[in-house]
């Protein structure tokens, strides 16, 4: 078993044909068919159906994919190291980050990263732990930052904590509900989330019953801090937010905060990395980079301000603090 077979493997399952997969990786048909075939007879099984619009993994071919992509993760990621040690800072760094990351962590790390390591090329991924828990085990992602899911991890994966978590209810400005001060007056209201865990519905749910509330009615679950944006300020529906939008740029001027009496607690927000494999340099710095922002964080208990402009609309996100 060679390199390049596994390159060969996982090009036919990302572009679903051997046609595909040849043009990838610049190479004539019948040679990746061959190498193909090689390492079929060697395995002592087939790792793909062929049909008449392409190729899918069996069930072993699968688990060899994965496997494969990690090896050629790791290798990729052996040779930016050394290159980087050597002082030729080449390479990708792939972090994924929530929207508290994007809010806490993008703009404090951006420009230091960039001037220290301006040709190594940073992929940024809006994501929650469950969806880039695989990327993080087989090496296309480097880093996840966000909630804790409250999931046990991979012994491959290990998490670190920077601070505790905090929520806060946004909707549009205007919104009938603005001016409520208790979870109670909102239990009749519609809500969108991103859910950090598999089960979106248990997240606010627990909240609410908490504070002895029936559950609330979720009516779309997003992937996207774009879409949820969208969605709260072109229509009545609520979020349950990380207390971080509330000052957020992204939110002001669109949207404001529902001055709750409750204490919303959250998820800590902790960042997540391979257990088993070092960081190359530049993802390394970029964690340092991270942790010394988290560090400058206060824990501090969130309160949202009831403010008014004189005219008595409620000020928008961005002019509500978080004492």
């Amino acid at each position: 078993m060679k390199l390049h077979h596994l390159r060969a493997v996982v090009a036919i399952a990302e572009q679903g044909s051997l046609r595909g997969a040849a043009r990838h990786l610049r190479i004539a048909q019948p040679t990746l068919t061959r190498g193909l075939s090689e390492l079929e007879r060697e395995l002592g099984a087939p790792l793909f159906e062929r049909r008449p619009k392409g190729m899918i993994a069996t069930q072993l071919g699968a688990v060899f994919v994965r496997r494969a992509t990690a090896i050629l993760n790791d290798v990729r990621k052996a040779q930016e190291e050394f290159a980087q040690m050597r002082g030729d800072a080449v390479g990708t760094v792939a972090i994924g980050l929530s929207s508290v990351g994007h809010i806490l962590f993008l703009p404090k790390v951006l420009r230091p990263f960039r001037r220290k390591f301006p040709k190594v090329r940073l992929h940024v991924l809006e994501s929650y732990y469950p969806t880039i828990e695989r990327s993080l085990q087989d090496g296309s992602v480097d880093l996840y930052v966000g909630p804790d899911p409250g999931l046990t991890l991979p012994l491959t994966l290990q998490k670190e904590l920077l601070f505790a978590g905090r929520r806060a209810v946004l909707c549009r400005i205007g919104h009938p509900l603005a001016q409520a001060t208790s979870l109670k007056e909102l239990v009749n209201a519609e809500w969108v989330t991103t859910s950090i865990t598999p089960k979106a519905e248990n997240e606010l749910g627990e909240l609410f019953q908490l504070h002895a509330l029936p559950p609330p009615l979720l009516a779309l679950r997003s992937q996207s801090s774009l879409t949820l944006l969208t969605c709260l300020a072109n229509s009545d529906l609520l979020a349950m937010v990380p207390a971080q939008w509330v000052d957020s740029p992204f939110a002001d001027r669109v949207l404001t905060a529902i001055p709750v009496r409750e204490e919303l607690r959250a998820p800590p927000i902790i960042v997540v990395k391979r257990s088993d494999v070092p960081l190359a340099p530049a993802a390394a710095f970029l964690l340092d980079l991270v942790r010394r922002s988290a560090g400058h964080l206060a824990p501090q208990k969130a309160t949202v301000r009831a403010n008014a402009t004189p005219a008595g609309r409620p000020r928008s996100a961005g002019r509500r603090a978080i004492a």
